[in-house]
């Protein structure tokens, strides 16, 4: 796919530019883009298409991770980590170090929360 500039104004006199590129490399397109505008002095903000300012899962939570995943879902439904884990069939202990990064959250265990949490298992890997 080629990727194409489109220059124009906006009703405010401000320049636009519009870039169609391949969707593979749109984000990283991005990012150098803010980067040099950064540099040079500009304040970059990201927009939708209805011009409301646009913020990324990784600007909301830097150190996303699945075990902040957890973490945050079973604080959310109340529960402790005891209590989580008699759900699980596991030790509470498992669902501490789980919790902290410690111990990883292999792919049956993924299946397992996902169920318990009604989300799809990726979030926890």
């Amino acid at each position: 796919m080629l990727a194409e500039i489109k220059l124009n104004s906006d009703a405010k006199g401000r320049g636009v530019i519009q870039l169609t590129v391949p969707p593979d490399s749109a984000m990283k397109i991005a990012e150098v883009i803010h980067g040099v505008l950064t540099l040079a002095g500009h304040e970059v903000r990201r927009v939708d298409d209805e011009g409301e300012e646009w913020v990324s899962a990784d600007d909301v939570f830097p150190d996303g991770s699945p075990a902040m995943a957890l973490r945050g879902l079973r604080g959310r439904e109340g529960l402790t980590q005891t209590e989580l884990a008699v759900r699980l069939g596991i030790s509470q202990n498992a669902v501490s170090e789980m919790e902290t990064g410690k111990r990883p959250i292999s792919m049956k265990m993924a299946k397992r929360l996902g169920d318990e949490f009604e989300l799809p298992y990726k979030v926890f890997l």
